[in-house]
């Protein structure tokens, strides 16, 4: 715990002692071609001289969006479309001159287009299709029994379904699923209508068919870097060197590579780069797999070792405080208790605002997760000693502080570490979540395996974080068996 904490300190001094440095961070929002493009543009920017702190899985357009807001991160992929309908809430806008003129009044840029528009659509299974003579999306109409499966994010966005259903008049109520889920869906059958990005790799493999957009409901999404004003020149001049230098046709095959050959988004990044001869001769060496691996159970530990660090350091003697003072035990308990309603996702979200992204905020969060159960237990088990025993002690002549340190906390000791175990297990699940505020963890996995529909990549993030679960559950066992006397742990589970 002791190298949980030393390391946690190391990590905020590292932090302010390199803002004046060349260190810019990069952000990915958490779908396979924003974790390429992010690479291209870390790469590139490392090419110029800089230090790149990598922010990927970042969550959908707003977490990411307030993140390059608040100065968590520099740079990140964005488009056109998403900027002018979803961030400024301006569809007219158009263009990437427009949009720069309107984000510079909040401090942020735009570079020119890379080259490509990866513009929203919705796809069906061709067999199906032709049956139903559905060309575009107005022939959705005449269906209303399709079942329509869509991405959270585009149930939501204001360029998403609910403007697109009124536009075109349709009445289907869709189910939200993970974008990278919808595909296996649809092949499946389980669903008849997703929608895609244009530049999906799923697309021509599967050889899946786009509906026509014919209202021109959709804008254009060229792809551009989305950085704050005050970028260094030199970073801005080596962004400038992906304009105009992606096709469509091009990222798709790149996204395919990241689907269907399984390489690592560095090395389709870095592959591609010196084919166009953007980047000089760096050497591409991604982590190995162990070692990667390692590097996020550390992460994950770190996370879940300072939050429940924190909070028995708060909850403990807040727990002894209520017992004394019983009659607000019940209003801090529920008050606490509401913390847990909040969903987890949810929570992380509303941190970023406050505390950015990363470490921080994920740690709080979870922090948070874990008052309740240390505190709860701390009181029960307080209040449930057995007043004979009370009785005894004061008779003794022992002081209320020693009656509480020799007697009561004690024999509260099996609950208190009951509940110290509940929150520990708790948080490593929750954990994995903190990855979509760039906190890194086993969650990073699970993540990226949901994007890319690989199982292997989730199962690489899932399982250790159960092994973890269960190690702490043994850590805690032994802590148990230390610190409890025998005969209070006959019979205990």
């Amino acid at each position: 715990m002791k190298r949980c904490v030393f390391t946690g300190l190391l990590l905020f001094v590292w932090s302010s002692v390199t803002l004046g440095q060349d260190v810019l961070r990069v952000g990915a929002k958490h779908f396979n071609e924003g974790y390429i493009l992010g690479e291209m543009v870390a790469l590139l920017l490392e090419d110029g001289g800089f230090t790149v702190e990598r922010r990927f899985n970042l969550g959908g357009t707003a977490v990411t969006f307030e993140a390059l807001k608040g100065g968590a991160i520099d740079v990140y992929p964005e488009y056109t479309g998403t900027l002018s309908a979803e961030i400024l809430g301006a569809p007219e806008l158009t263009g990437v001159k427009a949009i720069d003129s309107v984000l510079q009044r909040l401090g942020l840029r735009i570079s020119n287009s890379y080259g490509f528009n990866n513009t929203y659509a919705l796809l069906m299974r061709p067999r199906q299709a032709d049956s139903l003579a559905v060309r575009d999306i107005a022939d959705l109409q005449k269906h209303a029994s399709l079942q329509i499966g869509l991405s959270y994010e585009f149930l939501k966005r204001r360029d998403g379904w609910g403007p697109l259903a009124s536009a075109y008049s349709l009445s289907q109520q869709p189910v939200g699923l993970e974008h990278g889920l919808a595909y296996q869906a649809l092949r499946e059958g389980r669903i008849d209508v997703t929608d895609a990005y244009s530049t999906d790799g799923e697309i021509g493999k599967y050889g899946l068919r786009l509906l026509t957009d014919n209202k021109h409901f959709f804008p254009m999404y060229e792809a551009v870097s989305f950085y704050r004003a005050g970028l260094p020149a030199k970073a801005k001049e080596q962004l400038r060197k992906l304009t105009g230098k992606i096709t469509a046709a091009e990222m798709q095959a790149l996204n395919a590579q990241a689907l269907f050959e399984e390489k690592p988004f560095r090395t389709i990044a870095h592959d591609f780069l010196r084919a166009k001869q953007l980047i000089g001769p760096q050497a591409d060496t991604p982590a190995s797999r162990w070692a990667d691996i390692t590097r996020h159970v550390w992460d994950h530990l770190l996370l879940t070792g300072l939050a429940l660090l924190a909070a028995v350091i708060v909850a403990l003697p807040l727990g002894v405080v209520l017992y004394r003072v019983s009659y607000i035990a019940k209003v801090v308990l529920y008050l606490t208790g509401i913390l847990q309603t909040i969903p987890s996702i949810a929570l992380l979200a509303l941190m970023i605002p406050l505390f950015g992204i990363g470490l921080v905020p994920a740690v709080i969060a979870l922090f948070l997760y874990a008052l309740l159960p240390i505190l709860r237990n701390t009181v029960v088990g307080l209040m449930i000693v057995d007043p004979a025993l009370k009785k005894v002690a004061a008779g003794i002549g022992l002081t209320p502080w020693n009656r509480l340190w020799l007697v009561e906390l004690p024999l509260a000791m099996p609950s208190i570490l009951t509940g110290m175990r509940t929150a520990a297990v708790i948080n490593v699940g929750t954990a994995t979540l903190a990855a979509f505020i760039g906190a890194g963890g086993l969650g990073e996995f699970i993540v990226t395996g949901l994007a890319l529909n690989n199982t292997q990549l989730i199962l690489q993030g899932a399982v250790p974080a159960a092994v973890l679960a269960v190690g702490i559950e043994l850590l805690f066992e032994l802590l148990e068996w230390w610190l409890v006397p025998r005969h209070l742990r006959r019979g205990r589970l």
